[in-house]
């Protein structure tokens, strides 16, 4: 390998990759049912684009939903599959790779992402992932549940499905925020030993 080539993964985002995977299907576990069952994923999947990163965590998103729809259950209620995927709200979940993909490239695009810890632009970055989700998953939900996409389903969807989880996930975020500071404290002290 050439001195000025930059390696896909280090070893440890091997490790990490994975096990952030793990850490959004734990989250996914704990949940209240309802139409769309409130869970703790968002907050898993902030936290794993936090630490992570966008290339990197997106990869992790994506390792979990595979892990769901080839059978384990890791979604909301100890789900799992395929049928989950397609169901009403499939697209939410699938729009989790929306939220990593925005992070990703607002990310890549902006200068010294890492070095200068631009806290606003991680949090707008997250939101407008979550708006692109929310909006996925919305449509996603109306035309798997009614057949078609509508004006009146969507403004019903939104009702259910967006504004009883907008203040959740707003403290969600900053939850995860809290707990990325932290992880990645540890992770730069377990680097140096």
């Amino acid at each position: 390998m050439k001195k000025n080539q930059k390696k896909l993964f280090e070893t440890i985002d091997l490790i990490m990759i994975p096990m952030f995977a793990i850490v959004i299907a734990i989250s996914g576990m704990l949940s209240i049912p309802s139409v769309v069952p409130f869970t703790m994923q968002t907050m898993g999947i902030f936290l794993t684009l936090l630490v992570l990163g966008g290339f990197q965590g997106t990869i992790s998103i994506l390792i979990y939903i595979l892990l769901g729809s080839f059978g384990l259950p890791v979604f909301s209620g100890f789900s799992s599959g395929i049928g989950v995927l397609a169901g009403p709200t499939g697209g939410y979940i699938v729009g989790f790779l929306l939220i990593g993909f925005v992070y990703h490239i607002i990310e890549s695009r902006t200068p010294d992402w890492q070095k200068n810890k631009q806290p606003f632009r991680q949090i707008a970055a997250l939101l407008l992932g979550l708006f692109f989700c929310y909006t996925f998953g919305t449509l996603w939900f109306v035309k798997i549940y009614t057949g078609s996409i509508t004006t009146e389903g969507i403004v019903s969807a939104i009702s259910v499905c967006v504004l009883p989880f907008i203040l959740p996930d707003l403290l969600k975020l900053w939850l995860a925020f809290v707990l990325s500071s932290r992880i990645k404290s540890l992770l730069n002290i377990a680097k140096k030993q």
